[in-house]
């Protein structure tokens, strides 16, 4: 498909359903308004909300159509009225919300953050969701302390993933939990220190042996489901549940008693709302995740690479839990 400098191709959800049902579309180019960049794409991650959003089953519901893709990684080619510190032709990875699977992406300004040469595109696009949402987690939800031990179910996802990397760099000593053992050697490979394989193993005799008896203090659970409850049972006194999402298509009922029990805290997890609502406190976020990227402290799993057409396949595959790490697109 030829496109005119003024048009650009990108994945377009022009009614909620299954994510078979996206099309690549030529459409016009967005323009940046006042206090946003545009970007050319050089590569888009695929996230899980990116599928569940074309299903209307997210939290957020934009107006039909859209282009789903929540992060970037690319170039400035332009800028908006009052945007300073931003300039064109600068390399930098963004959060954009929605926008992302397409050749150009606008994003506000505030949630660009400039790419030194030593980081590719590809890890740059990444990172920011996931790192930034365990993050959130670990360090300004559940205040994880190096001498505590954190449970991360889901250790092969994105967000797991991260997780188990995070959990490392602050000290901790994490247990991941994942379905197969192909997952699991991702987790190993970014550090974790447990691994356990609730598909063959009991999660809460196996938790109960390895803490002698004791529980971990903070629970990831990007994966919901009858997991979520099996974990609880085997928090320790004054741990926290992290409730980040629900991979597995069920909301779990968190017993309260549980909590009661075991002086314990279940506490939500949803980086985007804190990004909009507290951007300061995410800027020292990002801030911080970016200097540990770029010293080679954090390094992302990218598994596969793919192009527009694919997405509606990748979106199915995160569904179906079959990606390990994250998928990068290059829209270009």
């Amino acid at each position: 498909m030829e496109v005119s400098l003024a048009t650009m191709q990108a994945v377009q959800c022009a009614q909620w359903g299954s994510p078979a049902e996206l099309r690549v579309v030529e459409i016009a180019r967005p323009e940046p308004a006042a206090g946003e960049v545009r970007i050319r794409v050089a590569a888009a991650g695929v996230n899980f909300p990116d599928a569940l959003i074309v299903q209307r089953k997210y939290q957020v519901q934009p107006a039909l159509p859209f282009v789903p893709g929540t992060e970037v990684a690319g170039t400035v080619d332009a800028v908006g009225e009052g945007v300073r510190g931003v300039s064109a032709g600068e390399r930098v990875m963004a959060f954009t919300g929605l926008g992302g699977f397409a050749q150009y992406v606008c994003a506000p300004a505030t949630q660009v953050v400039g790419l030194p040469p030593s980081i590719d595109d590809e890890v740059a696009a990444a990172f920011t969701l996931t790192y930034a949402t365990a993050h959130h987690a670990l360090i300004d939800r559940a205040q994880l302390k190096s001498s505590q031990t954190l449970l991360v179910l889901g250790a092969g996802g994105g967000v797991g993933l991260a997780a188990v990397e995070i959990g490392k760099l602050i000290g901790a000593r994490v247990l991941a939990a994942a379905s197969t053992d192909e997952k699991l050697a991702a987790a190993r490979a970014q550090g974790a220190d447990v691994l356990i394989n609730y598909s063959s193993v009991d999660l809460r005799e196996t938790i109960r042996t390895l803490t002698e008896g004791r529980g971990v203090d903070v629970i990831v659970d990007p994966v919901g489901g009858d997991m979520t409850e099996t974990a609880l049972r085997s928090i320790a006194w004054r741990g926290r549940l992290l409730v980040v999402g629900f991979a597995s298509g069920d909301i779990p009922p968190i017993p309260a008693n549980l909590l009661l029990l075991k002086g314990a805290s279940a506490v939500g997890v949803f980086w985007g709302e804190f990004a909009r609502r507290e951007p300061a406190a995410n800027g020292l976020v990002l801030q911080a995740l970016s200097g540990w990227l770029a010293q080679g402290r954090l390094r992302p799993l990218v598994s596969r690479r793919v192009g527009l057409a694919e997405v509606p396949q990748v979106l199915e595959d995160l569904l179906a839990r079959r990606v390990i790490g994250k998928v990068v697109v290059r829209p270009q």
